[in-house]
């Protein structure tokens, strides 16, 4: 890991040695195809000249090419894979290799799984922040954006679930258990009992009991389960010595502690002993009521549906507490900061809206607003299949990324490649327009019937 903490400037992915025996890569793909045309307009020096400042001159071993990195964070973005999957379709696909910045086919993997995470450590949220402004600005070199478009903008808030079990009491004293047990074991306390057979069964007869509605016997082997979490604690609490407490045995105590303290109605509860900082956020769904993660408000364009900004926040804020969070964001994006805003009924608030730069449009209230604003207020709810799509197509479902960090990481990670998504349909629209011309321009056909008959289109 130290070796890692200090690498030097990255090397570039151009071979200095001419492999004349190797075919390169442009001439075995089709450089026509949309992932090859995109790799052409994204700035990818931009993205050395910004990582650059992570590294140390001259310190350690080189860094991993930061095109192959950002180029693999992309693509991870785009389909919604682990870091293993990604690693092992690159060894696979040459149009992936080529948008990574490769000249040659790699038959061997360039870098470890284990280094893409280590690199979103090193960048952080702020480094994703480029990648997501990056695809903003291709987005407005090939015309697809124009300015016009960044001032008028939809705002929403989701959730975005964390990679945890539903959390109830009696799987919370079961692996708090299980977890002091074992980092005492490390630590060299001997406890007095380790009840490595009795939480397992204690579990099990809970389930079997609340399945059978015996909900007083269920509710006996809870309270158990409690008793044996705080005899651990306090076991440990005995024998352990200052030093003995630094580090993550102190650590799990205290969430021990909280644990065995909470009440239902306490607010900052402990739902995971991985993941502290979930909060749980009552949506009122049927089918979902409760949804443990973090809140995240995305961003939108009226027109085109570009994402322009994301965010997370800790615990459960309310919708116009992030509304200012969200649309500075779209001005460090963008370098415009929005004149119009459409918003859900989440986002009322009129003491905050006067003291944004923008005008809040939000349906059911009384406002002055012209036919061109109306007609814009309807369509604020084209924001809904993009959350739809984030979630479901790009990985903001659930996240498997550690910490508040992996949270605003997933989340941006996921709007880049909505982004990409659309760059790359616009790029294949754009393709089968001009084999058309050139089609109907070399058989001088005027008739697109004709030249459908003649199976050309």
């Amino acid at each position: 890991m130290r070796r890692n903490l200090a690498e030097m400037k990255p090397k570039t992915t151009e071979d200095p040695q001419n492999r004349i025996f190797q075919m390169r890569l442009e001439n075995m793909i089709n450089m026509e195809h949309e992932l090859v045309l995109l790799s052409g307009r994204i700035n990818w020096k931009a993205f050395e000249k910004k990582f650059g400042e992570f590294y140390i001159q001259d310190v350690g071993r080189p860094g991993l090419p930061t095109r192959l990195m950002v180029g693999l964070h992309y693509l991870k973005g785009l389909h919604d894979l682990s870091d293993e999957a990604v690693v092992e379709g690159f060894l696979e696909n040459p149009y992936w290799q080529y948008f990574c910045g490769m000249e040659f086919f790699e038959h061997k993997l360039p870098l470890n799984s284990s280094s893409m995470t280590r690199w979103r450590k090193r960048v952080g949220s702020r480094g994703f922040e480029t990648l997501l402004k990056e695809t903003i600005e291709t987005a407005i070199s090939m015309s697809c954006l124009k300015q016009k478009d960044m001032l008028k903008v939809t705002v929403d808030t989701t959730v975005q679930e964390k990679n945890i079990t539903f959390p109830t009491d009696v799987k919370l004293y079961a692996k708090g258990t299980e977890i002091l047990v074992r980092e005492a074991k490390k630590a060299g306390i001997e406890l007095r009992q380790s009840y490595t057979r009795t939480v397992p069964m204690l579990q099990r007869e809970n389930w079997l009991k609340n399945r059978g509605r015996k909900y007083k016997q269920a509710n006996a082997c809870q309270r158990r389960l409690k008793t044996i979490l705080g005899r651990t604690f306090r076991d440990i609490t005995r024998k352990a010595t200052e030093e003995q407490l630094t580090g993550k045995l102190g650590k799990y105590l205290s969430m021990a502690e909280q644990v065995l303290n909470q009440k239902r109605e306490d607010k900052n509860k402990i739902y995971s002993y991985f993941e502290p900082e979930t909060s749980c956020i009552a949506k009122g769904k049927v089918h979902k009521k409760y949804e443990f993660g973090s809140k995240a408000s995305i961003v939108t364009t009226q027109k085109g549906n570009w994402i322009l900004g994301t965010r997370t926040y800790k615990g459960s804020p309310n919708d116009i507490t992030t509304l200012s969070d969200s649309l500075d964001q779209v001005q460090k994006m963008t370098g415009y900061y929005p004149e119009e805003v459409y918003c859900d009924k989440g986002y009322r608030g009129k003491k905050v809206h006067e003291g944004l730069q923008c005008k809040v449009f939000i349906p059911g209230i009384k406002q002055q607003v012209t036919a061109a604003q109306k007609k814009r207020l309807k369509r604020r709810n084209a924001i809904e299949p993009v959350i739809g799509h984030l979630k479901e197509d790009r990985g903001m479902a659930r996240n498997y990324l550690k910490g508040r960090i992996g949270d605003e990481i997933n989340a941006l990670m996921a709007s880049c490649g909505f982004n990409l998504k659309k760059l790359l349909k616009l790029l294949r629209a754009f393709l089968s327009q001009l084999i058309t011309s050139l089609i109907f321009a070399h058989l001088k056909l005027n008739d697109k019937n004709q030249a459908l008959q003649l199976g050309f289109i």
